[in-house]
C-alpha cells in the first residue's frame, strides 16, 4: 500500500513519473480498488495532454465515498503532499509489479491446490498440468493473465511496427522469410500468429517442404538483444518441429541430404565414400549450431503440444512451429468421432498461433478423392476428415508434383496415350507445384518450384530470363 501510495503521489505532483512506469504498469496491477480508479484517471489524462493533479482528477472519482475519516479529495491532497521523488517511481512501480505477480502465482497455486482436491471424476491430472502451465505461460510472457479488450490506437501502432520491421528485413517481407523466394513473394513470408495448413497426398514431398522452410528459417537466425534482455529475431527464426511420423534421426538425415547432395538412401545404405562422409561431418557441426528444435513424440494431443511450445518458447524462444501431421495427432478428450477431434484439433492449433504469436505449420493429408479425377491437382473439399482444417487455416497450401503421376503413366507402354504421358513427364520433370488455395491476406494461386526428389530439395525455379543463352 505504501508504494502505491508513494507512486500515485509522484505521478500526482510530476506528470513525467507516469512516463517512467507506463510501459510496464497497469492499473489491475494495483491491489487497492481506489488506487486502480486514481492510476487509471490519471493515466487517461496525461496520454491526452492533459494535467493531472489532485484538482483536476477528483471531479472523475467517487464524491461520497471515505477513506477512514477523509473524503476522496483529501485523500488525493495527502497523496500529493507525502509524494516520493520522481527519480524514485520507477522502483516503487516496479516493487508494485513484481507484488501484483505474487498475488497471481499465489491465485494460480490456490486453485491448483483446490482443484486437485476436489476434481471431478472425469478430469484427468494431465488436464490440469496443461491448464495450469498454459497460465504460468501467460503470466510469464504478460505479467497478467485476463484478456479484454485493447484501443484501436494499439493495432494501428503494431501494424506499423509491422510495416516498419518489413521494411528493414531482408526481403521486405512483413513475416518470417521461408527462405523459397518464389513462394515469400506471394505470401509475404510466414504471418505470425497464422495457422497455415500444408497438405498433399503421398509422396508428393509435403514433409520435404516443411524441413526445407525449417532448416532455411534456423539458419538464416538473426536477433538483437532487446532493452529487457531478451532476443527478437531480425531475420529467420527459431523453430520447433513436432515429428509425429518420423523419427529425429530420419528428419535429420533429410536435411542432412538436401544440404549436402548426397542422397538419403546413400546415407541409410552406408554407400558413401571419405570425400562425402567429410562432407556429412561438416555439415553435421554447421547443423548442430542452428536453432531447431525437435519433438518426435506420436500421438500426442493438443493439449500436450501447446504446453510444450509454450515451454520451448518461454526457455529458448520460438519463431515458427511446424507440426507434422495434424492426422497423427490426438484430441484432448478421446471421442470416436474423428470429425469432432480433428475440429478439436484445428482450433486448438489456431488458438495456440495467436497465444504464442507465432505462423504454425500444419501437415495434413488429402482423402484418396483426388485420385479418381483426371486433374489430379486437389481442392480444398479434398482435406481429409474435417472441413475445420479449411475453416480454421489461414492459409491453405497443397504440394502438387505432375511428375509422380505422369511417371506411372508411362510405366504402361501399351498405352494408346504414351506418347502424351512421355512428353508430360518430361515437362513436368524435376518440378513442383505449391497452390495457394486460400490466403486471408492476399491473392490464391500457383507458385512454381523446382524439386530434386533424390536430396528431397524443393528451390526456387530459374526463371527463362535467367539461363544463359542457348545455341544450337
Amino acid at each position: 500500500m505504501e508504494a502505491e501510495q508513494a507512486l500515485l503521489g509522484a505521478i500526482l505532483v510530476n506528470n513525467d513519473a507516469f512516463y517512467r512506469v507506463s510501459d510496464f504498469l497497469e492499473a489491475d496491477h494495483f491491489f487497492e480498488p481506489l488506487h486502480r480508479q486514481i492510476y487509471n484517471v490519471a493515466a487517461d489524462m496525461i496520454r491526452a495532454v492533459k494535467r493531472a493533479n489532485p484538482i483536476t482528477i477528483k471531479t472523475f472519482l467517487p464524491e461520497d465515498e471515505k477513506i477512514g475519516e477523509i473524503t476522496v479529495a483529501e485523500y488525493l491532497v495527502k497523496l500529493a503532499v507525502e509524494a516520493t521523488t520522481v527519480i524514485n517511481a520507477e522502483d516503487y512501480g516496479r516493487s508494485i509489479y513484481d507484488l501484483a505477480i505474487r498475488r497471481n502465482l499465489i491465485g494460480i497455486g490456490e486453485d491448483m491446490v483446490n482443484i486437485a482436491f476436489d476434481a471431478p471424476v472425469d478430469m484427468v491430472p494431465s488436464v490440469q498440468i496443461e491448464d495450469a502451465e498454459r497460465r504460468l505461460f501467460e503470466l510469464a510472457e504478460t505479467g497478467r493473465y485476463d484478456g479484454g479488450f485493447s484501443d484501436f490506437n494499439s493495432a494501428v501502432i503494431s501494424a506499423i511496427d509491422m510495416a516498419a520491421a518489413a521494411h528493414s528485413r531482408d526481403g521486405n517481407l512483413s513475416g518470417v522469410a521461408s527462405g523459397i523466394r518464389t513462394l515469400d513473394n506471394r505470401m509475404g513470408g510466414l504471418q505470425s500468429s497464422d495457422l497455415i495448413v500444408l497438405a498433399g497426398r503421398p509422396a508428393m514431398g509435403k514433409t520435404s517442404l516443411a524441413t526445407n522452410i525449417a532448416f532455411n528459417i534456423a539458419e538464416g537466425y538473426q536477433f538483437e538483444v532487446q532493452p529487457d534482455g531478451t532476443n527478437k529475431a531480425v531475420n529467420g527464426g527459431i523453430v520447433g518441429f513436432f515429428s509425429l511420423e518420423m523419427a529425429a534421426e530420419q528428419l535429420a538425415t533429410r536435411i542432412i541430404a538436401e544440404q549436402t547432395e548426397i542422397s538419403s538412401s546413400k546415407i541409410r545404405r552406408g554407400e558413401i565414400n571419405d570425400s562425402e562422409f567429410e562432407k556429412l561431418v561438416g555439415c553435421s557441426q554447421m547443423m548442430s549450431k542452428i536453432p531447431l528444435y525437435i519433438d518426435q513424440t506420436g500421438g500426442i494431443s493438443v493439449g500436450a503440444l501447446a504446453a510444450r511450445a509454450r515451454r520451448l518458447k518461454r526457455q529458448r524462444g520460438l519463431d515458427v512451429l511446424i507440426i507434422d501431421y495434424i492426422q497423427l495427432m490426438s484430441g484432448n478428450k478421446r471421442t470416436d468421432n474423428r470429425v469432432q477431434e480433428i475440429t478439436e484439433i484445428t482450433t486448438g492449433l489456431k488458438a495456440l498461433a495467436k497465444e504464442l504469436n507465432v505462423p504454425i505449420i500444419a501437415l495434413s493429408q488429402l482423402s484418396r478423392q483426388v485420385e479418381n479425377r483426371e486433374d489430379k491437382r486437389p481442392q480444398l473439399s479434398d482435406l481429409r476428415e474435417s472441413g475445420s482444417i479449411e475453416q480454421d487455416a489461414d492459409v491453405v497450401l497443397f504440394v502438387y508434383r505432375d511428375e509422380y503421376y505422369a511417371e506411372r503413366a508411362i510405366a504402361d507402354v501399351d498405352s494408346k496415350d504414351y506418347e502424351k504421358n512421355l512428353i508430360r513427364y518430361e515437362a513436368g520433370r524435376g518440378k513442383a507445384e505449391v497452390i495457394i488455395a486460400k490466403q486471408r491476406h492476399g491473392p490464391t494461386g500457383i507458385a512454381n518450384l523446382a524439386f530434386q526428389p533424390e536430396y528431397t530439395r524443393f528451390s526456387d525455379l530459374a526463371e527463362d530470363s535467367h539461363i544463359p543463352e542457348q545455341f544450337e
